[in-house]
C-alpha cells in the first residue's frame, strides 16, 4: 500500500539526558537521546524537561523523550523546506554599495 508509505509515522520513547546551563557565558539547553538518530521530519516531545533554571546553575536530568517518526512525504517535505531556507542565505552582499 503506497499512502502506507507516505505518510506512515510511528512513535517511539526513549530515555533521555537533559543539561541545561544558566550562566554569564551562556544560556544552552541540550538533549541527549541515549544513540537514538533523528532524521529529517522527526520530531522531538522531552516529557518533564526543566524550564526555570535560576541564574548561576546547571541542571541535568533524565527523562523520557517522545519521537514521532516521520513518514517519506515528512522528509522530504523537510529537505525541500531546508533547500529554500537556506537560499535565504545567499541574499547578503558585502559589498560596500547597493545594486538596485
Amino acid at each position: 500500500m503506497i499512502g502506507g508509505r507516505l505518510f506512515r509515522q510511528t512513535v517511539d520513547d526513549v530515555p533521555c539526558t537533559v543539561t541545561v546551563i544558566h550562566s554569564n557565558e551562556s544560556l544552552e539547553a541540550h538533549v541527549d537521546l541515549q544513540g537514538v538518530q533523528v532524521s529529517a521530519g522527526d520530531q522531538v516531545l522531552v516529557h518533564g524537561a526543566p524550564t526555570d533554571i535560576a541564574f548561576g546553575e546547571q541542571v541535568m536530568c533524565r527523562r523520557t523523550a517522545t519521537i514521532i517518526r516521520g513518514g517519506w512525504l515528512d522528509r522530504v517535505w523537510a529537505h525541500w523546506r531546508g533547500a529554500i531556507e537556506i537560499t535565504e542565505l545567499y541574499d547578503l552582499s558585502f559589498t560596500s554599495r547597493r545594486r538596485l
